[in-house]
């Protein structure tokens, strides 16, 4: 299991963190390239969707997004490798990759940045 930083202590953590190591499907809303329906000036640098059939803190289907991959998709499966925990709110974030990818922390960081510069975090494994 994994050991969960003070940050990240508890249920909202849980529903992201077990996750970890999983092999997940995804529904990508929001493909590479695409424009936040809400904030125009927010375009998706990598594929970004949800696990269908979840429930996360905030109500909405645990968030994930995807790296290692180019191109637009519709669906993705892949291996959560990590988890962006955020500080201030309950929208966690899963980060999967294809399966036997692996991603460093920096890479992470610098692949949602256009997302997550703003948001305290810490990265979970």
């Amino acid at each position: 299991m994994t050991r969960l930083p003070e940050v990240c202590a508890g249920a909202v953590a849980d529903y992201a963190t077990r996750y970890i190591g999983q092999i997940v499907t995804l529904e990508i809303d929001r493909p590479l390239g695409s424009v936040h329906p809400q904030y125009p000036d927010l375009r998706y640098d990598l594929n970004y969707g949800y696990v269908p059939d979840t429930v996360a803190p905030d109500g909405e289907e645990v968030d994930a997004y995807v790296l290692g991959v180019d191109t637009p998709l519709p669906t993705f499966t892949g291996r959560c490798v990590a988890v962006i925990c955020r500080r201030d709110d309950d929208d966690d974030k899963l980060v999967v990759v294809p399966d036997g990818v692996s991603v460093s922390d920096e890479q992470i960081r610098a692949a949602t940045r256009f997302s997550e510069r703003d948001i305290a975090s810490i990265i979970v494994r």
